[in-house]
């Protein structure tokens, strides 16, 4: 599903992101990547979503690969891996059922489809009631519960969050991470990344990716450092 192949990623102005990982997600995994602050998190999500390439390495995809996929091939990519940032990125001045929507529209569904499939997906992240509702008037954890939506609008194999629970409190927080299991048990890998190790604590299931200074420390799934 996902593969990273030793992977390096440099900034011209920051340096080296990441150094040489290289990791493997099976399809229907949910997986915690988790690290300090510029450890490398971000980088790997944007580099799984394609949204940027490796400076060395490969990075295949549902069956695309770094190495082979043209910039107007992207899209194809994009069908598959959702992104749910930790800013929600909605569209103000737009009740919830049109920034769902929007990422409808975007994704080439009939005009007439729309509307009901929006208010399917906010059915599913348990907002059917608010579909009118203007963004600035949800809740933080209303507002994620839209941009997790409107990620699942293109019915995709993956979802990548960075940093979901971010800017939510502790109960906010434990509903959205519930949700991605939700999300998870229908099939969908999940990569979530975050800090939170009091929030990964409580969900021993999950597979662990830990990622310092660039370089994979840890994976919960074979327990050895360094590997």
């Amino acid at each position: 599903m996902i593969k990273l192949l030793d992977v390096s990623k440099v900034y011209n102005r920051t340096g080296t992101a990441l150094d040489r990982v290289s990791l493997h997600v099976a399809k229907g995994e949910f997986v915690f990547l988790t690290g300090h602050s510029g450890s490398g998190k971000s980088t790997t999500l944007r580099l799984i979503h394609m949204s940027e390439t490796p400076t060395q390495g490969e990075v295949r995809v549902s069956g695309f690969s770094s190495l082979r996929t043209s910039r107007r091939e992207i899209w194809k990519v994009r069908r598959r891996v959702g992104f749910v940032f930790q800013d929600f990125r909605l569209l103000p001045g737009r009740d919830a059922l049109d920034n769902v929507g929007f990422a409808l529209e975007v994704t080439g569904t009939p005009k007439k489809e729309v509307r009901p499939r929006a208010q399917r997906l906010l059915s599913q992240v348990g907002l059917s009631a608010k579909g009118s509702s203007q963004i600035h008037e949800l809740s933080g954890g209303e507002q994620q519960r839209v941009a997790i939506a409107r990620a699942l609008a293109s019915e995709p194999l993956i979802l990548l969050a960075d940093e979901p629970t971010g800017n939510l409190d502790e109960r906010a927080t434990r509903a959205i991470v519930e949700l991605f299991w939700e999300i998870n048990a229908m099939g969908m890998a999940v990569i979530m990344a975050t800090h939170d190790l009091e929030l990964i604590r409580k969900y021993p299931k999950a597979r662990v990716l830990e990622l310092d200074q660039g370089a994979l420390v840890y994976d919960s799934s074979t327990m050895t450092k360094g590997d």
